[in-house]
């Protein structure tokens, strides 16, 4: 009984339609307050994004900046090449301890010629040049020997507390503490930057360099993690999604209803639910001392990711699956068609956009997986790239992005902590344009019946 039919029934005049009771006014406060408590929880979801994404911005953005010197370096032959044959395999000979010096005096050089007058020791002024510049520029000279008996410009990067001066991180009063900077020091670091002779420009390093030690914050990138990430949900999408949507096929179309099929069903839904170590703990157990491969490979990444990923594309393809009316399989099988032809030609391509949009979820959600990874020993410091699939890149060492951002939050630089939360913007614009094109696809291709 409603109110309108409760107050009618109590005579004429006791109530009306157009007069709230003391009922009806309850009940529309109790909606309110429902709809208020709703709101402030959507706010103060809201807010704690911004909060997270603010404190990411404002400790990651700077990673996408580096500070750089220009400094003019001489090359003699009879240091770098006293053969003179220019054969890069002999020059090779001359380790990074022979071309420190070039660089150190090259900076007083430039330090001259700028006419910049200062105290500061050449010894204490080379200290604002990275310790990976010398490896960079014998790099340069073994890739061009024509290079040596000539005084070329070179742009090196500046050292993690000059970088850091520019950035906020460091100021004059911290430099008076610390024992790797003086003010002294970046007061000629401000007198180069008014020559003309220290910038800070756009990082691209930061996406192809490797990582590097605990002393070069400044040289640390992740040309590496990227790289094996990318091998890894190359793995994933090769084995997880034919062996996920076969599956799935097989259960929603084909599979008959016993208890068997109950039992693989349960366990697709709990394999779902389980935490992602777990993984991580089979695949250290079968794929690395059962099997033998490799720790820090790609190719036990992608297993053990491709094993998490698929109980996540098989509950998603069976829903879509599922989704299409039963209409179109009678239809099909009234004019004639098999079973498989019905299933092939008519159900599963009106199911694909809700299989694409599950497959991409779930391979965002690999990506950003980093438990099962630490596990199998890709928290290992890499250097050097792995080859590519086809030369046997699969079994190299690697890393990937979330484990990357774990090994940097690690150390004690707070220039790593800059470079991990520049890291954890790359990886979220990665989900970001995963989760936009599952959005895209599934609006295209989405049939409405």
């Amino acid at each position: 009984m409603t109110d309108a039919t409760a107050t009618m029934g109590d005579g004429a005049g006791k109530g009306s339609l157009l007069a709230k009771d003391s009922r009806t006014a309850k009940r529309n406060a109790a909606e309110k307050r429902f709809r208020l408590y709703g709101l402030v929880a959507v706010c103060i979801g809201i807010a704690m994004l911004v909060m997270l994404l603010t404190s990411i911005l404002s400790n990651g953005l700077s990673s996408f900046q580096q500070t750089t010197i220009q400094i003019q370096v001489n090359l003699p032959e009879a240091k770098l090449d006293k053969s003179g044959v220019r054969d890069p395999e002999v020059m090779a000979k001359v380790t990074t301890f022979g071309y420190a010096p070039l660089l150190r005096d090259g900076l007083q050089a430039t330090i001259a010629g700028a006419g910049i007058e200062t105290e500061v020791s050449a010894k204490d002024a080379a200290d604002l040049i990275s310790d990976e510049s010398v490896a960079q520029l014998r790099n340069l000279v073994l890739a061009n020997p024509d290079l040596i008996g000539q005084t070329i410009p070179v742009e090196v990067l500046a050292s993690g507390r000059i970088d850091g001066f520019y950035k906020g991180r460091v100021t004059m009063e911290s430099a008076e503490l610390d024992s790797n900077i003086s003010p002294a020091q970046l007061q000629l670091a401000d007198a180069l930057k008014e020559a003309g002779l220290l910038s800070t420009s756009f990082n691209w390093l930061f996406f192809t360099a490797p990582d590097a030690s605990d002393t070069r914050p400044e040289a640390a990138g992740l040309g590496v993690a990227i790289l094996g990430s990318l091998y890894m949900m190359l793995i994933v999408l090769v084995l997880a999604l034919p062996i996920g949507v076969a599956a799935s096929i097989y259960l929603e179309e084909f599979a008959p209803q016993n208890r068997w099929t109950d039992l693989i069903e349960v366990n697709i839904s709990n394999l779902a639910a389980v935490p992602s170590i777990v993984f991580g703990i089979l695949g250290l157990a079968i794929f690395i001392n059962f099997a033998g491969l490799p720790q820090s490979a790609p190719i036990v990444g992608g297993l053990v990711l491709t094993l998490m990923t698929l109980p996540t594309i098989i509950i998603a393809t069976r829903a879509a699956l599922r989704a299409v009316p039963p209409s179109i399989r009678d239809a099909a099988l009234g004019l004639g068609a098999s079973k498989m032809q019905s299933v092939f030609h008519h159900v599963l391509p009106l199911a694909m956009p809700g299989i694409l949009t599950g497959t991409i979820i779930g391979l965002a959600q690999a990506l950003g997986e980093t438990a099962p990874l630490l596990l199998i020993g890709m928290v290992a410091f890499v250097r050097e790239y792995p080859d590519s699939p086809l030369d046997g890149g699969l079994f190299d060492p690697a890393t990937a992005l979330p484990v990357q951002i774990y090994n940097w939050t690690q150390r004690s630089d707070p220039a790593f902590v800059e470079r991990a939360s520049g890291a954890i913007i790359v990886l979220l614009l990665f989900l970001l344009v995963m989760n936009l094109t599952a959005i895209f696809l599934r609006r295209k291709f989405e049939r409405r019946w």
